[in-house]
């Protein structure tokens, strides 16, 4: 019975050719010309549970093992994003609670404490967990996450002397470039025991802790501490704050901010609202969601917030992810020994599937800058960006 269910499945599915081999090893080929991939059951599925919630049913038959993939996954992306309208479930979604900052502290402590090790396997020397900005198609890792530091900090027209802040400042590469290549004062903060614990290390075997320093605690705590600063970036971290808590972070941008002073909001966009990924809220990013850009925009004016710039670097992702993969990959066998193979086969769907879903669904990531207030001495054209 469950297997004549997928059957029927498969046979609506349009837009390319594919295979099939099933439990009971019987093969099956659908649609017109050359298969673009093979799914392989080992085991029987559940038709209704891939009925519900097709990416987690699918994910989760991924990392058991229970199905296995012949191909790019890029082309299953393609598939199942042209007919989202047969995938998508039928029950109403309903927006999370705003997170506390205790769960909000788990939820990246989830995602970012796995260790630094884990992640200097298959992140670049910087250990930037962002997208990169690729100048030339064949600039390395490294140096396209060099640019994209150097592009942020471009942006946001840094000069001697001035303060900035860095929410969710990861593992330290840009306030650190702040400091030692436009001779600000810089500040990050983060909710990460691990980042905050490399950050700290940078700091020390650079000699830069007159000009640097690093907190290990939330933004909106950080926020009630009187501070303000000349320049502020977020870069990565406005998807790990949840639509509930928007208010909460641009009240505290607001609070953190001085007059005309400049901030720049590096995230992840949604052509429009969506909700969560069941699979990624699971398994990957716990309590995060990924606004639309008009979500974003909708929001500055209500703190006096002016626009001045939007940049989308979608591609920029697409191919970033690529080189994450590449390099997991690589290291793979030594990711299987610090966490088994159903941790491998987890972070290899996440990483392909991500690559695949900036280059076919419309996913972006845009970078906004925007001031405190008109600020009217700002450059009045791209040119010190190039």
């Amino acid at each position: 019975m469950q297997k004549m269910l997928i059957h029927h499945f498969f046979k609506r599915v349009q837009s390319t050719s594919f295979e099939v081999t099933y439990w009971d090893g019987e093969h099956m080929k659908y649609g017109e010309g050359e298969s673009s991939f093979t799914i392989k059951f080992h085991e029987k599925l559940t038709f209704s549970d891939l009925l519900k919630k097709p990416s987690l049913a699918f994910g989760e038959a991924y990392m058991d093992g229970k199905i296995s993939i012949d191909g790019d996954i890029e082309s299953i992306v393609k598939v199942a994003y042209s007919n989202k309208t047969m995938l998508r479930s039928k029950k109403r979604y309903f927006l999370p609670r705003a997170s506390s900052l205790n769960k909000q502290k788990k939820h990246v402590q989830h995602h970012y404490d796995l260790g630094n090790e884990f992640y200097s396997l298959w992140l670049d020397k910087t250990m930037s967990y962002s997208c990169a900005y690729f100048k030339k198609p064949d600039d390395s890792l490294e140096q396209a996450q060099l640019q994209k530091v150097d592009h942020v900090l471009k942006k946001l027209s840094l000069q001697p002397g001035d303060t900035l802040l860095d929410i969710g400042s990861g593992w330290g590469w840009l306030i650190l470039q702040a400091a030692q290549h436009y001779d600000v004062k810089a500040t990050g903060i983060t909710i990460s025991k691990e980042q905050y614990k490399k950050t700290k290390e940078r700091i020390s075997e650079l000699g830069l802790q007159e000009r640097v320093e690093v907190e290990l605690v939330d933004y909106r705590t950080f926020a009630e501490s009187g501070r303000t600063f000349d320049k502020i970036s977020s870069v990565g971290m406005f998807e790990h704050v949840g639509q509930r808590n928007y208010p909460h972070f641009m009240a505290s941008v607001d609070a953190l901010l001085k007059d005309r002073g400049l901030a720049l909001l590096h995230t992840i966009t949604h052509p429009k609202e969506a909700p969560v990924d069941p699979w990624i809220d699971k398994y990957i990013f716990p309590g995060g969601y990924i606004p639309s850009l008009r979500e974003i925009l909708w929001l500055l004016p209500e703190y006096n917030f002016h626009v001045s710039d939007v940049e989308a670097l979608r591609l920029h992702y697409a191919k970033t992810l690529d080189h994450w993969a590449g390099q997991f990959e690589q290291n793979v066998h030594k990711v299987l020994e610090m966490y088994g193979e159903r941790f491998v086969r987890m972070w290899r769907f996440y990483l392909r599937s991500s690559a695949a879903s900036f280059r076919i669904t419309g996913l972006n990531i845009h970078q906004i800058v925007f001031t405190k207030g008109l600020n009217n001495q700002l450059p009045m054209t791209r040119e010190h960006l190039y």
